[in-house]
């Protein structure tokens, strides 16, 4: 399969995977290793702004590179319960073929899940 660009470079650089560690971790996952997609985000804030985020990810390079560029583009944003753009708009930013745009509704549920554990404590 090809890849775009943006998947190629997400996907080969995945800076933000890993997990944090500490006291106020929030973390949120979603899908199942045994059926090719599991997503998780782990999460830190301050004052109701998303300091730090990281992902672990077990999936295609597409499943991979969207929880790369999520985790980066939320830090520093507000704490709203949204993905920081539309499944949709993410599909087409990194072309992923409508068989797998089911991954991105994991990545999304991931994502929700986290925001919902750091929104409920803050």
């Amino acid at each position: 399969m090809k890849y775009n660009e943006q998947t190629r470079r997400y996907f080969e650089t995945a800076a933000r995977a890993g997990v944090l560690s500490g006291s106020l971790v929030y973390r949120g996952a979603a899908g199942n290793r045994e059926y090719g997609t599991w997503v998780q985000f782990d999460l830190q804030t301050a004052s109701g702004i998303l300091e730090d985020a990281r992902f672990l990810a077990f999936g295609c390079p597409h499943t991979i590179a969207v929880a790369a560029w999520v985790a980066e583009q939320a830090v520093g944003q507000p704490l709203i319960r949204r993905l920081p753009g539309s499944v949709q708009a993410i599909s087409l930013q990194f072309a992923v073929p409508v068989e797998k745009l089911g991954r991105l509704l994991i990545v999304e549920d991931a994502w929700l899940a986290a925001l919902d554990s750091a929104i409920t404590e803050a």
